[in-house]
């Protein structure tokens, strides 16, 4: 029953994901149409990635590895939790507000880091008057992610999963709105990006409050709590910080040829979408559940936990990443191939996705692996293992951008992905048995890659035998639909009868 209640919460937040995703597709196809690969995209993609990549440090990817267990182990022991968690928001918030500030000031500086590639042209102007407009998104977003984490450490996922559909929705409106009136496009963007961060603060508020939970603004106190959490989140803020210098080396390299950081982008957002349905809703439930076992002392749960959500993780992972490689030109091509997109974007957007498909399994892997180590409050261990990551990505990035140009970051962004992942897991040796695989996912995993590379064949040869049609405008879409239906089929057959998986499993698990 454990397991069952966590494949049901990974599939609670997985779905809020999906629909954020689907969301997410139509607003990207709304902007390649609009924008294309052009000035405008590159300029506001560089902007928009500033907030989120500070987002992903200081609150996603940093605090709330520290905060959630933390605040889980005292809902454990019935200690004050509400009340820990309205230091750190306060706390959290007050950091924020000078740091937006000073981040707005800085943009020239922080346009530059991200894209000296832009200097000297259009893209570094625009880049710099849209960062300054959104960079406030960032104390937004942040104290959304700690609201967040503590509606999923008290089970409530859906109210939290909403918030990226939220602003998906926010963002097609407004360039709907902008279409109709005439307005300019890449300002409307711009302002789009405040406009959505104080929906989702406003929205997440609201639904902590509804759920009894009091978050009042007020000047900070710094208690022993807080003090004990700077200091565990400090190294995973470093880890964070060092994750996102990959992100800055790929986006140079890109910079260096026009259009490249929107291609990036744009295939960032087609891997990200089963990164975002089962990596991330797999390490958000695991990391509270994971907390509250451990301080309950059942090793025993906490290894069936870790087992089942990574095997759940695998079963589906796996075969996105040979979707993605094998028939990555049908899915740039009919997804975003309109208005300002032409074929050569579609193109050059196929091939980073393929190069990203590749190292999908050890994106997802992290996600499982993480909360091993931030359940037991152990964050150094994770930046260690970034600071090597950190190393691979900049050597392939810069090393091989003379001989391969922008593929360079993507493929950069990968190697660095499976080093990152090798080292979680032989990290956890230490663990005992907790983070010991078992027999059954020994068993099954090695026949989801069997059953993933049918897959692959299949789709290979239906693309084919597509071609005329997945060109034609009319017919494109559908023959998409056939083919990605084509691949499920042949993966869910084949791996239901060899045992990688029971179907019986899904189907139940998906009723709950």
């Amino acid at each position: 029953m454990r397991s069952i209640s966590l494949i049901r919460s990974i599939l609670t937040v997985g779905g809020w994901t999906l629909l954020s995703r689907g969301a997410g597709f139509a607003r990207d196809m709304m902007l390649a149409a609009y924008l294309g690969a052009g000035p405008v995209a590159d300029a506001f993609n560089v902007a928009f990635s500033l907030p989120n990549m500070f987002r992903r440090f200081f609150a996603e990817g940093a605090f709330n590895m520290a905060f959630v267990p933390m605040y889980a182990k005292k809902l454990e022991a019935g200690e004050d939790a509400n009340g820990f968690a309205r230091d750190a928001f306060n706390g959290m918030a007050a950091i924020l507000m000078v740091f937006s500030v000073l981040g707005t000031l800085a943009m020239p500086w922080l346009v530059y880091a991200m894209a000296s590639g832009f200097a000297g042209d259009a893209r570094y102007e625009l880049a710099v008057l849209y960062g300054q407009i959104g960079f406030c998104y960032i104390m937004f977003i942040s104290l959304v992610a700690l609201l967040s984490g503590v509606l999923n450490a008290h089970g409530h996922f859906t109210e939290a999963g909403f918030v990226p559909v939220l602003m998906n929705l926010i963002f097609i409106a407004a360039m709907l709105l902008a279409s109709q009136t005439g307005w300019d496009m890449g300002m409307t963007l711009a302002w789009t990006v405040p406009v959505t961060g104080i929906a989702q603060l406003g929205f997440t508020w609201i639904a902590a409050r509804r759920l009894g939970f009091s978050f009042t603004p007020r000047w900070p106190k710094i208690t022993p709590e807080l003090k004990r959490l700077a200091y565990i989140a400090a190294p995973a803020v470093l880890a964070g910080g060092v994750v996102q210098i990959n992100l800055l080396v790929g986006r140079q390299v890109a910079s260096y040829t026009e259009g490249a950081v929107s291609w990036l982008v744009y295939a960032d957002r087609l891997y990200q979408l089963p990164l975002g349905v089962v990596g991330i809703a797999i390490g958000t439930v695991l990391l509270p559940d994971l907390s509250r076992r451990l301080r309950a002392g059942d090793e025993a749960g906490s290894r069936e936990s870790f087992n089942r959500g990574t095997e759940f993780a695998l079963a589906l992972t796996l075969p996105a990443a040979a979707a993605l490689i094998t028939i990555a030109v049908p899915l740039t091509s009919v997804l975003y191939q309109r208005g300002a997109f032409g074929a050569v974007d579609a193109t050059n957007t196929a091939l980073a996705l393929a190069i990203y498909g590749a190292g999908l399994p050890a994106f997802v892997l992290h996600k499982v692996f993480q909360p091993l180590y931030y359940a037991r409050e152990d964050s150094r261990s994770p930046f260690h293992f970034a600071i090597v990551s950190m190393v691979v990505n900049a050597a392939i990035a810069v090393g091989l951008m003379p001989l391969i140009g922008f593929a360079a970051a993507a493929l950069a962004t990968t190697v660095a992905a499976w080093a990152m992942a090798f080292q979680l897991w032989f990290g956890t040796r230490k663990m005992g048995d907790a983070a010991r695989f078992d027999t059954r996912f020994r068993s099954r995993v090695p026949r989801a890659v069997a059953a993933s590379i049918a897959m692959a064949l299949a789709l290979y040869l239906g693309q084919l035998g597509l071609a005329e049609t997945l060109v034609n405008p009319t017919w494109r879409y559908a023959s998409l639909a056939l083919l990605i239906t084509l691949g499920s089929l042949v993966y869910f057959s084949f791996g239901a009868t060899i045992g990688a998986f029971r179907l019986g499993d899904f189907r139940r698990n998906l009723r709950r």
